[in-house]
């Protein structure tokens, strides 16, 4: 968006956009998408985990609208929700949060994003840069930790993802 106009909470919601937007505090925001690279890490990983969804027992969701606060919605590249979760807008907090980064994302509104998520209740954030081949866990209770070993984790739900098993070959 180049100029910032606010709209209502209940207009961003009855309308569409292309690509969707997060909604903060009465403007919209644009999100760094449709890239190769941020697109192909994102249906890769999607995919994995949606072939293990009765493993782990959590629905994959990709760009899903998620109320994070009373004036702001987000929306991750891909979240793990209760299998029971069927409202159009998310309102309670995704177990999983997973943001693939582009290469114009800037890492100040990257944690701003995060923020949201974390004050929301988010248990478990992945950040994945699919151009640095690098990523991240976020909990509450431990903060940002990088993924070292080349396998993104989550503990509680049993999941182990490897990097190279997700991210695009060059």
């Amino acid at each position: 968006m180049s100029a910032a106009v606010q709209i209502s909470l209940g207009e961003y919601l009855s309308n569409t956009y292309e690509p969707d937007c997060d909604y903060v505090d009465g403007v919209l925001e644009d999100r760094n998408v449709g890239k190769t690279r941020h697109s192909r890490t994102q249906i890769l990983l999607a995919g994995w985990l949606l072939a293990r969804e009765k493993e782990h027992g959590y629905k994959a969701l990709t760009e899903e609208r998620v109320r994070v606060a009373s004036s702001r919605v987000r929306i991750p590249d891909i979240c793990l929700v209760e299998r029971n979760a069927n409202e159009e807008v998310l309102e309670r907090p995704p177990v999983l949060w997973i943001e693939i980064l582009s290469p114009d994302d800037r890492w100040s509104r990257v944690q701003t994003r995060l923020a949201d998520c974390t004050a929301f209740g988010v248990p478990m954030i992945w950040i994945i840069d699919p151009y640095t081949q690098q990523a991240w866990t976020i909990t509450g209770a431990a903060g940002a930790a990088p993924v070292t070993d080349g396998i993104l984790r989550y503990p509680e739900l049993g999941l182990e993802v490897p990097l190279q098993e997700i991210l695009p070959e060059d």
